[in-house]
């Protein structure tokens, strides 16, 4: 059933219409004298077709078209309106407003029906392509969640490789990670920001899969021979990830190689220096050494937070990114929540992330 909305404050002329209206079958008028409480009707109730006078007391028909049209989800319901056939400088001004047709005055019956029968064909159709246009978002939508999620599972994986591959814990991963959302936060980063460097961070070392096992996992002090292997690592992440359509992936590929780079420039691969560095790059450095230093390995003891606290202190402006440090230090009360959240327990604690 169809809805068609009569707004005229003659009683004679509102019947008649009313009646006409009632004519075309399956629609049902809805008339109204006082424009404006037929506006509020409007905020309430959708309609298919709008019939409104153009001289009433109060708000004429032209007001009430601007209002009707300004009214969310009023944008497509087509607007007859009725005036007397000299005055098409009114015509104009309505057609500005938002009608789509006219009717002159004395009403003539055949034309009525015809004229308001194709508007509410064209209200029929334009209502159907809304919910179409609605439908396809709603499955991109869909869609998209999908392909994110595969997304999200296919980092989680790469993740662990590495994981298992290095005497680093699940649990270092997951507080390292929820450490630089915290930090991009602090720098007023957007959540769609936070939530991407979020889901990237865990891949900063995904390079150290292509290390040898003589020297990542080696309990001394490296060699500098070894050391040169070592800092490898970084670019083979990068070549690992470069490349993906994914921006998550295309992240965590800059992160990879960007995070043993020093705000001085004595840092590795590529001895990048300030602002340079990938921000990105450079949250992660600062969330991932304070977590090394305050974790326990086979080959070290775990540094207090003073400690490290004081390392990271030391190091903004040489090794780190002032801003970063500060942003890390203004949350402490959520780093040592999140320390506390995730702590070591001997089992990966990868799909904790997200």
């Amino acid at each position: 059933m169809q809805h068609a909305l009569i707004v005229d404050d003659t009683p004679a002329t509102l019947a008649l219409l009313s009646e006409l209206v009632e004519k075309l079958g399956d629609c049902r008028a809805v008339p109204f004298a006082n424009s404006s409480e037929a506006l509020a009707w409007c905020e309430r109730t959708p309609v298919d077709l709008v019939i409104v006078d153009y001289t009433m007391d109060g708000m004429d028909g032209l007001e009430f078209i601007r209002r009707f049209r300004s009214i969310p989800g009023r944008d497509i319901a087509p607007i007859m309106m009725v005036t007397a056939s000299d005055q098409k400088p009114v015509r104009y001004r309505a057609l500005d407003a938002g009608a789509n047709d006219f009717m002159a005055k004395p009403v003539d019956k055949v034309e009525f029906l015809a004229r308001a029968k194709n508007l509410l064909i064209l209200s029929d159709a334009r209502t159907k392509l809304a919910d179409r246009a609605a439908w396809l978002a709603d499955e991109v939508q869909k869609a998209t969640a999908e392909i994110l999620a595969r997304e999200r599972d296919t980092v989680m994986r790469l993740s662990r490789a590495a994981e298992f591959r290095d005497p680093e814990t699940g649990a270092h991963i997951s507080r390292m990670a929820h450490y630089s959302r915290l930090i991009a936060k602090g720098l007023g980063m957007t959540e769609a920001e936070q939530d991407l460097l979020l889901e990237a961070a865990p891949m900063h070392d995904l390079g150290k899969v292509g290390i040898a096992d003589s020297i990542l996992l080696k309990p001394g002090r490296l060699t500098e021979a070894e050391f040169v292997i070592m800092k490898q690592h970084a670019v083979y992440g990068y070549e690992l990830l470069q490349g993906s359509a994914s921006r998550v992936l295309q992240t965590g590929a800059e992160i990879a190689l960007g995070h043993h780079e020093k705000f001085d420039g004595s840092g590795y691969p590529q001895g990048l220096k300030g602002e340079a560095i990938p921000l990105f790059s450079r949250i992660v450095a600062v969330a991932d050494v304070f977590d090394a230093l305050t974790s326990e390995r086979p080959y070290k003891k775990a540094w207090t937070l003073e400690e490290a606290v004081d390392f990271l202190t030391a190091g903004a402006g040489t090794h780190f990114d002032p801003r970063c440090v500060q942003s890390f230090l203004n949350v402490w009360d959520d780093i040592t929540a999140v320390r506390a959240l995730h702590a070591d327990d001997g089992e990966s604690k990868l799909l904790s992330i997200l």
